[in-house]
């Protein structure tokens, strides 16, 4: 449920009270119980993201990355070009 900033406009007394949406707005001052009691836009209250955190590696699935393929190996590290033909030449 969402905290709801209120405020009265003739006593100045100020409140934060968790309500439902779709409550309706108090109009009733608690302090000095006159009708002057409004919601306020506040910047108070915010967006507040809780949890160990939010990260590439919170929603991996679990399986490892596949391992690149070996190589093959080139033919002048064989001994291929010895002789003076190298076949990587052509």
């Amino acid at each position: 449920m969402p905290t709801y900033q209120y405020r009265c406009n003739n006593c100045g007394n100020e409140l934060e009270i968790v309500q439902k949406i779709s409550a309706d707005s108090l109009t009733h001052c608690p302090k000095c119980e006159t009708e002057g009691f409004e919601r306020v836009i506040s910047a108070s209250g915010g967006f507040v993201l809780k949890g160990s955190g939010f990260y590439k590696t919170d929603y991996a699935s679990g399986k490892p990355a596949p391992a690149a393929a070996p190589a093959a190996p080139s033919p002048c590290s064989t001994g291929a070009c010895s002789g003076g033909s190298c076949p990587m030449a052509k």
